[in-house]
């Protein structure tokens, strides 16, 4: 469970891009007690605290950002999936099994497309204030990772890919901080 947190620390440092600012006590204040609504509380002051927009953004805009770094994440993981890497540490299956694992994991990389197009939904549904159903695309984008991982669970010749749980466990961490968010907007 650390090294999944280290993961996502690492991966919103990462996306970040933005230079550390000093920051108010009113926006510090904002961002812990709208974290404080959610799972992971720290996961979410630190995502939060590394985008400088969130130094002025309200509850909505919180939620806003948490969005798009959940956005960053399954594309990321998408692209980790297209990329075949792990397809190159598959030296233990037969060729059958290399041809399932591929179809898997692209499976699994069109799971994560779909993540991000729901949470761009959501986004949408942020902006037309819409807050029920950016709730409901934020939960059908957590629910992606789990039709990749029961894609494995049929096939237990196949051994679910460790990077591949971490990455899923960190998106749906994210998402549910955005719930958490979502569930402060008080709709």
């Amino acid at each position: 469970m650390s090294s999944n947190f280290h993961f996502l620390l690492i991966l919103v440092f990462l996306i970040s891009l933005q230079p550390t600012i000093s920051t108010s006590s009113s926006s510090i204040d904002l961002i812990q007690k709208t974290c404080k609504n959610t799972k992971y509380y720290d996961l979410c002051v630190s995502s939060l605290k590394s985008d400088s927009t969130s130094l002025k953004a309200d509850t909505k805009g919180l939620a806003t950002i948490m969005v798009k770094i959940g956005m960053v994440n399954a594309t990321a993981t998408n692209t980790f999936l297209s990329s075949h890497e792990l397809v190159l540490n598959t030296t233990n299956y037969t060729n059958n099994d290399v041809v399932l694992m591929k179809k898997l994991l692209k499976d699994c990389a069109d799971k994560y497309a779909l993540a991000t197009n729901a949470l761009q939904d959501s986004l949408q549904d942020l902006n037309n204030e819409v807050y029920d159903y950016a709730y409901l695309h934020v939960m059908a984008a957590a629910d992606y990772p789990n039709v990749c991982h029961n894609g494995f669970k049929r096939n237990p010749r196949l051994d679910y890919p460790t990077q591949l749980a971490i990455r899923e466990d960190g998106f749906k961490h994210i998402c549910d901080v955005v719930l958490g968010i979502l569930d402060a907007l008080g709709w």
